[in-house]
């Protein structure tokens, strides 16, 4: 009878034991999400290891190592973070960070306040760009009037670069054209025109700046100022509406008189527009160029 007893109590301390035994295993069940991330990268960890370990070389190594998932999540985690703490330090490296990618743009002009605003409309738009100006000017008035005059203008800037440098003839090429129109009868307007023109993809893109209410004194001045046989009387004015503002405010930079006259400077209307224009053109694009990370 003892015997019995004694038998009973070891079977329910083996059966206690074995219920203790698999509490662990349970709650290791019915952990977090993160258990199964932590597991994939420790085998792409042990994975990269192994190459190593069995002689695969250096080269192995590294481009097994390329290939891993967590090593990219490592080295893109690390490189926003040092990306970010370089533009707190100085918001001016921007532009320099964003440099680069699939999309190459060359604007017809080396004025910062034309090329600067494209290059960070379009690195907004793509994530990375490479932009840079080149001077090209039109063989038209220094003040086009109308819109056929300044689309002419863009587009010939456009063409003189193309034509001065082979090397430009495949490039996409953006050109930015102020022109004045008189959109009302006695109300003048400033208007800027940017002209995209992809030779490979075959795009061309049009869009315009907002229009600046220009004086009509203003803009008498620049025709009384502009000879009657002038040679690019066809196309437009001799005298630019900066140039005949300055005339009457001595401290106006002439390149620039939006800022003071409409509160906003030439070069934020410019890369309003150069926004629209860089979108307008990423989905123009064909779906392989869309689609890399640039």
């Amino acid at each position: 009878m003892m015997e019995e007893e004694k038998e009973q109590e070891t079977a329910s301390a083996e059966a206690e034991s074995k219920t203790n035994l698999s509490e662990p295993t349970l709650s290791l069940n019915l952990g977090n999400a993160e258990a199964s991330d932590t597991i994939a990268e420790s085998k792409e960890v042990k994975a990269v290891a192994e190459i190593k370990t069995n002689g695969g070389g250096v080269w192995e190594w590294i481009k097994s190592a390329s290939n891993s998932q967590f090593v990219r999540r490592v080295v893109q985690t690390t490189k926003t973070g040092v990306d970010k703490m370089i533009v707190t330090l100085d918001p001016g490296m921007t532009p320099y960070l964003k440099e680069g990618g699939e999309i190459n743009i060359i604007v017809t002009s080396d004025k910062e306040v034309k090329w600067g605003a494209i290059r960070d409309a379009f690195q907004t738009v793509f994530g990375a760009a490479t932009v840079r100006g080149v001077p090209a000017q039109p063989n038209i008035a220094p003040q086009p009037v109308g819109y056929l005059a300044g689309l002419k203008g863009a587009q010939e800037r456009i063409k003189k670069l193309r034509a001065t440098d082979d090397t430009y003839a495949s490039k996409v090429c953006v050109s930015v054209e102020n022109f004045v129109h008189e959109q009302f009868p006695e109300q003048w307007f400033d208007i800027g025109c940017l002209l995209l023109d992809d030779p490979i993809n075959k795009i061309e893109i049009k869009v315009f700046t907002v229009a600046v209410p220009v004086e009509s004194d203003i803009i008498q001045d620049m025709h009384d100022s502009t000879p009657s046989n002038y040679d690019l009387k066809w196309s437009g004015l001799s005298v630019t509406v900066g140039e005949a503002i300055q005339k009457k405010i001595s401290w106006i930079n002439p390149s620039d008189w939006h800022r003071i006259l409409a509160g906003t400077s030439r070069r934020d209307l410019i890369n309003s527009a150069a926004t629209t224009l860089a979108e307008l053109y990423r989905r123009k694009l064909p779906t392989r160029v869309i689609g890399e990370d640039v």
